[in-house]
Parts: structure tokens; C-alpha cells; sequence
């Protein structure tokens, strides 16, 4: 398969660089503007391109065919105020030879200028940081030896662009995108950087007939995502972190129709999901083990494993230890589900989906300012699902509201509320005991029975304050409460007798239960050089404190359980009930530092220090307590030969606290893991394509075992590992086509145990798996907006239970999407298991049947 990619790339790098591929984008759309703004030629459609070579035999010959134009050259960099922006000067006599192509990524505005190169008196490149409001930077770099990078950053997105020519040479007019009250030129003043010359006062420029090309490629609101700030809780570029980090975005969630937004980690190599509790699918398996769950950054902290994904953005999975930012985590890595925000530009949109198994689901999305000014903006989500299921007796009814306020008391500082209103009534699926027999039952059997339920009701409250002192100094501070109540009734499976089909010991539990949980996150990020090395310096604090109780029913049921002919509503015997609480603290402070020692090459260190106190009781007698401190380190290095490509190296431990005691009533010590890894990042395609091919090894060591001379207890000698390579691909190959795509090798296994044989493999850690999604929408004609997409999910075999192991076989889910987008309106079908398929997904006890054959519809509008 990856061959296939491969020999695909190769051909498409060689279409894409070829002189006939920029003579017919040269031709896409011309403008022609003076300085009054006064257009003087109109935009060609593509319909009236002429594009000489149409096989790829013509394409081929026509690539060796030498540029013969000598490169511009770009002699000063300029940066002026206007009444709407800034404008950017690149000075040179020959701009009307230079042919921008830019396009738009997140607040980012990309044009690449092609056959020009930078020659400045004084320096290599140019730099302007926050030259107005709305504007954070203004860099102009040399990408190549005849292509020069003009990058634009905003604070609430792309700046909007004109292109005019003059005697000075090539203008860039730029206006930001932000609220009134941002756009006094007098605040945010520039602040030259090397090869940056001091503001003058703006000069008239010249007005010219002849025409500006300029290529716009759209907004990029593809697979590909430049910045995740959940590695580093900085907003830096993923090329220049030294760490394997994958985010799926809403396009990819869209495209892929998810109704449950932990399938989207489907895409991410080396992860797997552990249905969780009721086969709810809120687990997710990293490099072999459980994962940290983030919300926004903030620890979760929740009771139950239902994650409804209404108003999730993106999903951040950072692979690796992450104990050094987030405290107490397992090795595998966190994965990070990043809110809907508000935005200045008012957006309403409304979907309905319905689908196989009585699945009907809608939702809403409004955002814009609520004030006149703009400095108070808002967001609001709200969906509503009532569905049934394959499995027998699973039915849910799901309410979700979100909504968002954030208000912009100054240039330097805002203050964003939101808060979170969960109900979830939920059929309850046990899931199978690991055992073959049970792999020969029709998938919709459900051994629990027919009253089984959870329920679910979460308030959550963030309060988030972003302030910048100066342009080298901000703090970031969040405060989270999340309020969780539940109530459930649950059977158990039970033992099953040799006849392979007879079930004893069937047992019942549940009842209500309720917890708080509050996090206090503030960090302090300073810039700062020391001599010609530059540093982003992050001081921060944590404190979360969990608290829950459960008070429990439990009991087992009469007779037997026969999973061929299952009989319900047996009689039950009650056990005496039972109270649980449990309470856990987390303190740490940690300190971070990112160097650019050169400007290809960067440095990463940083620790944290974490103190842990647990304790847990019944109510009655005294609690027991224990109590943890741990030093958690990272360092690792990039190193970037060219700019697309960036070649790294890091060292990472992690710790997870124990909560038990040996025999002599000593605590046991944390499990710490430690992680090598090097990788290598690439940006293909003038950046729209990105991948990651890395290769890890960790070591869990510490981690309890059965004690030889007393088995009622454990010590704390057990080491596990999990080593591997891993390649993730995402982003545009052509305008509309779009891909996302992963593969992985996975050695996961227990390297010393007392009780367990070294070399079993870890549950649910397949050996191997790989994943393909692509898509592709017409871009003009009478089929513009049709989209197709199609995929494939490969999860290798993999081990069930460690203790009494059973391999699921591996399996090959196909899907597949048809989809017609027409001025704002969005009509799509998603078809997931095309051949139906029988799999199942495990977590360290059980196993589940997953979904047959299914097909879901769509219809969305904007307005």
C-alpha cells in the first residue's frame, strides 16, 4: 500500500513542478487594481484556462523544458500604516515580473512569489512582530533559491489582501481581521527585527496599468493543521516540535460523518480505541497504553467514558509521554479535544443526521459578536440524538448545550466563560467475556438485561483570562468545575462452563454516584533573547483536586444464562449495599524553555515537579492515604537542513501513581516509563501536505506484580515495553483532493513479570495497523461542489486479556462518502462498513461486537 503512495507522490511532484502546471495556474484568476482600488480586469474562470498538455505523457515531456527568466531581485523590505492595515513593500524595479500565489492556513496568509530572490543589504530575511492591531507578524523569507515566502499571521484569522503595483515595486495592502476598537494604528507599534528597516511614514505609490496576477487557493480548511499549542501549551508550528503530535480537524470529522468523536483517533497511527465502559467508546489506546483524556488542556477528570463530541474542533493526540506539562498521565501519550470558539464573523449553521438503527441526530452552531463594538462575542451549540443500535436493548437520548461568551476588555486582554450542559440517558452494553465461544454469537446479543441503564447529567464551568503585559510578557490563566451525577444498573457477564454456551455467576451492580472536580491552570509565557539566541520561556502552575462517592448495589442472579437461547428476568438476590469515595490532589509546577539556537535548529527542555495525595474510604473507617512526588523531564532537538524538512530527537519520562501498599505496608512506588524517540517531518507540496515518520521506544518499569511470598499483595519490580515506527500523512495533493493517512508497526510485551510470561503481548496493542482516507471534490463546472470519499481502517491482531489470552483477529473496515455542497447548503451520505465486517474492539476484561453495515445521512446549512 504504501508503495502505491509512494510511486503516487512521485508522479504528482513531477506534474506539480513542471513549467506547463505554473503556465496554466499563472492563468487561474488576474486582477488588475490601482491604488484607488478600482478593479480593471476581471477574474477568468478556469472553464477559459488553455492548459497545453492533457495526459501525462505531455506533462512529463513538457517538465524538462528550462526556465530561461532571470530571478528578481527584492533589494528592501518595507512595512507601513494605512488608514485599514499595513501595507508590505517588497522593493524592487521589475515587480510587474513577480507572480505571488498565496493561499490561507488557520490566521496565516502564505504567498509564495516564484523566480525572485531576497537580496537585502543587511540581513538574510525580514521580520516584523505585531506591526498593528489584529497583526501579530510580517516575515519575508528566501524558501528556495528562487522563491521568496511572504507570511502573514493574524490574531482572529487570515488578513484579507490586495496586490498594486508601483515604481517601489510589489505592495501587499493588508487588513486584519478584527473588531473595531483593534484597529487604531497608533497601538501595537512594529518592532524591527534583523533585516527589518524602522517604519517610515508612508509614501504614495505610484499607480501603474500593468496587471497583478494573484492566486488564491481558498481557505485551508483541509486535513493538514500547521499548530497544536497541547505539546508545548505554546502556539508553535508542529515542524518545530521535537515529538510525534496528530490533529484531526472538523473537515476530517465532517467528511467522515463521526457521531461518536473518539472515532476520530481512527486516523492517528499507533492508536486504538478500548471500548470503554457500556461500549461507550470514550478509550483510546496509545503506543499500547490508556491515554490522558484533555479537554481544552484541562484534565478531564470525569467519571464516566461518554464524550459527546457537539462542540469539539479538533482532536490533538500527542504521542509520548506528557507527564512533564500534564502531571500523572500513563506513557502512550494524551489525546486533546479542542472546543468551538467564537468568532468576530457571524456563522449559523444547522445539520440533521439520521442513519441505520433508528439513529436521528441535529445540532446548531451560531457565533458572532453580541455587541457593537465586537468586544463581546459569543458561541453556542446545541444537538439533540435519540438512537437505537445493533446491540439488543441499547437505546440513547442525548442532550448537549454549549454556549461560549468571550469579551475583549482591551487589545491586551480577554476573558472567556464557558460552560457545558450534558443529559445522557444510555442503554447499557456489558460486552462479552474474552472467551472464542463468545465470538460465534450473533453480534447483537447482549447478555445484560433489557432494564440495564446509565444515566448521565455533567455541568461543566472553564473561565479562561488571556492578558499580554507587553509584547515579550503574557499569562494565560483557566479555572475549570466539572459536576458529574449518575445512576446506573448494570449486569455482569459472568463465568461460562466448558459446554461453551452456559453462563453461571451472572452478577448485577450499580447505583448513584456523583463527583466534583476542579483544575487551576496559569502559566506565564515570556520572549526573550540572550545574545543572538532566542527563547519562549513558559513558568506554570497546576492544581486539580477530584473528588467522588458511589453508593452501591450489587447481586447475583439465579440460575444459569444461555447465550444460544438467552433467557431474561431472572430473579436476583441482593448483596448489602455499599458506599466508596475517593479523593485526589495534584499539585505541580513546571518550566519550559524553547531555544531557536540557529534558525534551523531548536531546543526543547523542560520538567515538572508533581505532588500527589490519595486517599479513599467507606464512609465508616479511617480512609487510607498515600502520598506521591515526582520529577518528570523532556528535552529534544529539531533540526531543520531545509525548511520543509525537520529532523528530531527527544527524551521524555512520565509517572503514574501506584494508590497501594506491599505486604509489609510499605506504599509502593509511582510507575515511571521513559521514551526515546527520533523523527523526521516533512512538508510536501508547497506545504499542504504534511508527514511524520518517527520511531519510539518506552520502558514502563515499577508497575505491581503479584507478590511470591504473599499473593494477597503485590511489589512493585513488573516492566513492560512498547516499541515501534509510525508514519502519519495529512493535507491537500491537488485544489479538492484531500487525504489523511496512517501506518504503524507496534512491539508491545511484558519484559518482566513474577506472575505473567515475559514476552506476552499487551492488551489491545495490535502488532500492526494502517489507515486511508481521501476525498475529492469537483472544483468548477456544473458538478462543482460533488465530493466522493472513501477509506479503509487495518487493525492487526491483537490480544483481548493478558492474563488468560485471547487474539481477535485482525480486520479491514472499508467506508466510504458521497457528498453535494451548493451555495449553502450540504447534502451527504456516509456508508461505514461497506462489507460488513465482523469485528470487535476490547479493554483489559471484555470484548464488544462493533457496528455491521451502516449508512447515515446529512443534510447541513449556513446562513
Amino acid at each position: 500500500m504504501f508503495k502505491r503512495q509512494l510511486s503516487m507522490i512521485g508522479v504528482l511532484s513531477v506534474l506539480l513542478t513542471s513549467p506547463a502546471f505554473a503556465e496554466a495556474i499563472e492563468q487561474i484568476p488576474q486582477t488588475k487594481k490601482d491604488k484607488s482600488g478600482s478593479v480593471v480586469a476581471k477574474i477568468r474562470r478556469l472553464s477559459e484556462i488553455d492548459i497545453p498538455a492533457t495526459n501525462i505523457k505531455d506533462w512529463l515531456s513538457q517538465s524538462s523544458t528550462p526556465n530561461a527568466q532571470s530571478p528578481v531581485q527584492v533589494t528592501g523590505v518595507r512595512v507601513n500604516r494605512t488608514e485599514t492595515g499595513i501595507e508590505v513593500i517588497l522593493e524592487t524595479k521589475e515587480g510587474e515580473k513577480l507572480k505571488p500565489i498565496s493561499r490561507n492556513e488557520q490566521n496565516t496568509l502564505i504567498t509564495d512569489i516564484t523566480n525572485s530572490q531576497l537580496a537585502l543589504p543587511n540581513a538574510k530575511d525580514f521580520r516584523s512582530d505585531n506591526p498593528v492591531a489584529g497583526i501579530t507578524a510580517v516575515t519575508v523569507t528566501q524558501v528556495d533559491s528562487n522563491s521568496i515566502r511572504v507570511t502573514v499571521t493574524g490574531e482572529a484569522g487570515a488578513p484579507k489582501v490586495e496586490l498594486f503595483d508601483s515604481d517601489e515595486g510589489l505592495i501587499f495592502g493588508l487588513t486584519p481581521v478584527v473588531s473595531a476598537a483593534q484597529q487604531s494604528p497608533t497601538q501595537n507599534p512594529t518592532l524591527p527585527r534583523e533585516g527589518a528597516q524602522e517604519n517610515q511614514p508612508e509614501k504614495p505609490s505610484a499607480n501603474t496599468d500593468e496587471p497583478i496576477e494573484l492566486v488564491v487557493t481558498g481557505e485551508q480548511d483541509g486535513y493538514r493543521v500547521p499548530e497544536a499549542s497541547t505539546a508545548t501549551r505554546t502556539d508553535t508550528p508542529l515542524r518545530d516540535i521535537p515529538q510525534s503530535i496528530q490533529v484531526i480537524p472538523q473537515q476530517v470529522i465532517r467528511d467522515q460523518g463521526i457521531t461518536r468523536i473518539t472515532d476520530a483517533t481512527r486516523n492517528v497511527s499507533g492508536t486504538t480505541l478500548a471500548s470503554g465502559y457500556g461500549n461507550l467508546i470514550g478509550d483510546v489506546r496509545v503506543r499500547g497504553f490508556y491515554s490522558g483524556i484533555l479537554r481544552d488542556g484541562f484534565s478531564t477528570g470525569a467519571l464516566n467514558f461518554f464524550i459527546d463530541g457537539g462542540n469539539i474542533e479538533q482532536v490533538e493526540v500527542v504521542k509520548g509521554p506528557a507527564s512533564v506539562l500534564y502531571g500523572a498521565l500513563e506513557p502512550g501519550g494524551i489525546v486533546n479535544y479542542v472546543t468551538k470558539k467564537p468568532l468576530r464573523t457571524p456563522y449559523y449553521a444547522a445539520d440533521v443526521t439520521v442513519g441505520s438503527y433508528d439513529f436521528y441526530k441535529g445540532a446548531i452552531d451560531l457565533t458572532g459578536p453580541l455587541s457593537q463594538d465586537e468586544r463581546l462575542l459569543y458561541r453556542l451549540n446545541v444537538s439533540y440524538e435519540n438512537s437505537g443500535s445493533y446491540r439488543d436493548f441499547v437505546d440513547n437520548d442525548i442532550l448537549f448545550i454549549a454556549p461560549v461568551l468571550t469579551y475583549q476588555f482591551s487589545d491586551a486582554t480577554n476573558l472567556t466563560f464557558a460552560y457545558e450542559y450534558l443529559n445522557a440517558k444510555l442503554g447499557f452494553d456489558r460486552g462479552l467475556r474474552p472467551v472464542s465461544a463468545f465470538l460465534n454469537v450473533p453480534i447483537n446479543l447482549n447478555i445484560a438485561e433489557p432494564d440495564d441503564f446509565q444515566n448521565i447529567e455533567e455541568h461543566r464551568v472553564n473561565l479562561t483570562l488571556n492578558h499580554r503585559f507587553n509584547q515579550h510578557l503574557s499569562l494565560r490563566s483557566g479555572f475549570t468545575y466539572l459536576s458529574e451525577k449518575g445512576d446506573s444498573f448494570v449486569t455482569q457477564p459472568g463465568e461460562l462452563d466448558a459446554d461453551g454456551r452456559t453462563l453461571t455467576d451472572r452478577g448485577y451492580f450499580g447505583g448513584p454516584g456523583f463527583g466534583d472536580n476542579y483544575a487551576l491552570q496559569t502559566d506565564l509565557i515570556s520572549d526573550f533573547k540572550t545574545g543572538a539566541i532566542a527563547h519562549q520561556l513558559l513558568l506554570g502552575l497546576e492544581w486539580r483536586k477530584r473528588y467522588q462517592a458511589d453508593q452501591g448495589i450489587g447481586g447475583v442472579y439465579e440460575g444459569t444464562f444461555d447465550i444460544f437461547n438467552p433467557v431474561y428476568g431472572l430473579p436476583r438476590i441482593p448483596d448489602p449495599d455499599s458506599f466508596f469515595e475517593q479523593t485526589t490532589t495534584t499539585t505541580g509546577i513546571y518550566l519550559q524553555d524553547q531555544v531557536t539556537l540557529l534558525p534551523n535548529l531548536k531546543l526543547l527542555a523542560g520538567g515538572r515537579y508533581d505532588f500527589v495525595e490519595y486517599s479513599s474510604g467507606d464512609g465508616q473507617s479511617a480512609p487510607t492515604e498515600f502520598y506521591d512526588s515526582a520529577f518528570s523531564p523532556r528535552v529534544g532537538i529539531v533540526y531543520q537542513p531545509i525548511e520543509p524538512i525537520s529532523l528530531y530527537a527527544s527524551y521524555s519520562r512520565s509517572f503514574t501513581p501506584n494508590n497501594s501498599r506491599t505486604a509489609s505496608g510499605e506504599p509502593l512506588e509511582p510507575s515511571r516509563a521513559t521514551q526515546f524517540e527520533v523523527g523526521v517531518k516533512a512538508e510536501l507540496f508547497d506545504q499542504r501536505l504534511s508527514a511524520t515518520l518517527v520511531a519510539y521506544d518506552i520502558t514502563k518499569t515499577n508497575i505491581p506484580t503479584t507478590d511470591p511470598d504473599n499473593d494477597e499483595f503485590s511489589i512493585a519490580v513488573g516492566e513492560v515495553k512498547s516499541r515501534g515506527i509510525e508514519l502519519d500523512i495529512a493535507g491537500e495533493i491537488l485544489p479538492g483532493w484531500k487525504v489523511i493517512a496512517s501506518g504503524y508497526l507496534n512491539d508491545g510485551f511484558v519484559s518482566k513479570d513474577n506472575n505473567l510470561p515475559e514476552g506476552r503481548r499487551l492488551t489491545n496493542a495490535p502488532t500492526h495497523g494502517a489507515s486511508l482516507w481521501t476525498t475529492y471534490e469537483v472544483q468548477t463546472g456544473d458538478w462543482k461542489g460533488l465530493g466522493i470519499g472513501a477509506g479503509m481502517f487495518f487493525v492487526g491482531d491483537r490480544t483481548a486479556n493478558i492474563d488468560d489470552p485471547l487474539t481477535l483477529p485482525s480486520y479491514v473496515r472499508t467506508d466510504a462518502s458521497i457528498s453535494y455542497k451548493r451555495d449553502k447548503w450540504r447534502a451527504a451520505l456516509n456508508f461505514k462498513n461497506i462489507f460488513n465486517v465482523k469485528y470487535y474492539e476490547s479493554n483489559d476484561y471484555l470484548t464488544f461486537p462493533q457496528a455491521p453495515f451502516t449508512v447515515q445521512g446529512t443534510i447541513s446549512v449556513e446562513f
